[in-house]
């Protein structure tokens, strides 16, 4: 079975190229990697754990359109936070994304590699051919 690289080159904001695919395709699985809070400058959005679940999941939007796919085709969501006191306020956000036939879930309170990140989302979506 063929693996597809979903995307271009993944750099950090200083131009750093960091050796990551943003999604691979195996089969009909599209798998992306985690996705934080960047917004279009390269920086961490600014507005807490609400503001950066919408941009998570905007961001994993774009690569999922890039690849021919949308939301209602993510199957599995995979959840980082850095403090389990913002579940309630993650779960507001991200249900507006999801409201029905939501994905199955995991999530876990650990540290992010990116400081200032406070939430990281990884992906898996059904993309039949």
């Amino acid at each position: 079975m063929p693996i597809e690289t979903i995307g271009g080159a993944v750099k950090l904001p200083d131009g750093t190229p960091v050796p990551l695919s943003k999604a691979v395709k195996v089969g009909d699985l599209l798998m992306l990697s985690g996705q934080l809070g960047f917004g279009a400058d390269g920086r961490i959005v600014e507005g807490g754990i609400e503001a950066q679940t919408k941009q998570c999941i905007e961001n994993a939007k774009a690569v999922l359109a890039e690849a021919g796919s949308d939301l209602s085709q993510v199957v599995k969501a995979s959840i980082w936070l850095t403090d389990t006191a913002d579940f309630a306020a993650f779960n507001r956000a991200y249900g507006e994304y999801f409201p029905s036939h939501p994905p199955a879930r995991s999530a876990v309170c650990s540290g992010l590699m990116v400081p200032g990140a406070v939430v990281e989302i990884e992906f898996i979506a059904h993309q039949p051919d």
